[in-house]
């Protein structure tokens, strides 16, 4: 039974943690499963996402970031993603589409129509059956990352352009609560992932243990 699960989020809020933790959790249940991630997730994508985060002295506009992260979206659906989900497996992705429409879209201020439109294209119409949002605020999920000693270009945002982000996923969770799970990352991560895994068992009748 194919599936495809996004893990979406604002920086910090554990979300790859819990990506790994799912595929580990279907690995051991001998359940068919592929994790990737964005921006990257193949050669081209991995180059582009040097680009969009580690840029040194270059002005990358919104609508520049845009079209990168769809580029490398684009590639990832054909050569990861779409034959993965044709061989019947569960694709786990740690950022999808949702990230452009709350980054760059409410982020960032480009136009909600020309994101959408932009991501339906790279996306081909594809949708994920669960996107699961590990809400944070975003002085805390900030703090969280500032542990690290070195900050892409996003990190190193303003609070407000964090906090727009928060906003935008939760709107965006609130237009579409039949796809999404809004979970409190505060929360500690086996309580999370049980959490997750609760809601992943109803996708799976009869092959969830």
């Amino acid at each position: 039974m194919a599936l495809f699960i996004t893990f979406e989020g604002g920086e910090g809020c554990g979300k790859s943690v819990q990506a790994k933790a799912l595929y580990k959790r279907l690995s051991k249940l001998a359940i068919p499963a592929l994790p990737t991630h964005e921006p990257g997730g193949t050669p081209f994508g991995k180059k582009i996402a040097r680009w969009l985060k580690w840029a040194q002295g270059t002005d990358i506009s919104p609508l520049t970031e845009l079209l990168l992260f769809n580029a490398s979206r684009a590639q990832l659906i054909d050569e990861v993603i779409l034959p993965n989900l044709a061989q019947g497996k569960i694709v786990i992705c740690d950022r999808f589409a949702d990230s452009t429409t709350a980054y760059q879209g409410y982020g960032r201020g480009l136009d909600l129509a020309i994101v959408t439109t932009t991501n339906n294209a790279a996306t081909q119409g594809l949708k994920p059956n669960l996107t699961v949002l590990l809400d944070i605020p975003a002085e805390a999920g900030l703090a969280r990352k500032r542990r690290a000693q070195k900050q892409d270009r996003f990190e190193q945002e303003e609070i407000a352009f964090h906090q727009r982000v928060r906003e935008g996923y939760l709107k965006l969770a609130v237009r579409e609560p039949e796809r999404w799970l809004v979970i409190d990352a505060s929360k500690n991560k086996e309580e999370i992932a049980q959490i997750i895994w609760q809601r992943v068992r109803q996708l799976l009748p009869s092959r969830g243990g």
